[in-house]
């Protein structure tokens, strides 16, 4: 995987992420092989294009969070993000704790389920 570009290995280890899991952004960047680039992985997010699919599938960005298990903002229009995120955590079960936060030791997603 280390052949594939930065942005696109982070996308395709996000649309690994399972539906009602969250993983964190230096938990993406360790697994994309990015010391030290959690910060990496949020460009990345934001750099997504709307209709970018990974195998034919959109790239659940909302299921990425802050290692303390909060929805971080993004740039200037991070309220509205934010609340996407958390509208898209709802639907799939996530429950959010006072301040947003997710329960990480509930939550986490464990890692890959098959290499690449």
């Amino acid at each position: 995987m280390k052949d594939i570009p930065a942005f696109e290995r982070i996308w395709r280890l996000v649309a690994e992420v399972p539906r009602g899991r969250v993983a964190t952004y230096g938990q993406i960047a360790r697994m994309a092989g990015l010391v030290n680039g959690a910060r990496t992985v949020g460009w990345a997010l934001r750099a997504l294009p709307d209709r970018h699919r990974v195998k034919g599938r959109p790239v659940p960005w909302h299921r990425v969070i802050n290692a303390q298990g909060a929805i971080s903002l993004r740039g200037r229009e991070g309220g509205g993000e934010a609340s996407r995120q958390a509208a898209g955590l709802r639907r799939e079960g996530v429950v959010l704790l006072t301040g947003g936060r997710v329960d990480l030791r509930r939550y986490r997603w464990g890692g890959r389920r098959r290499p690449s």
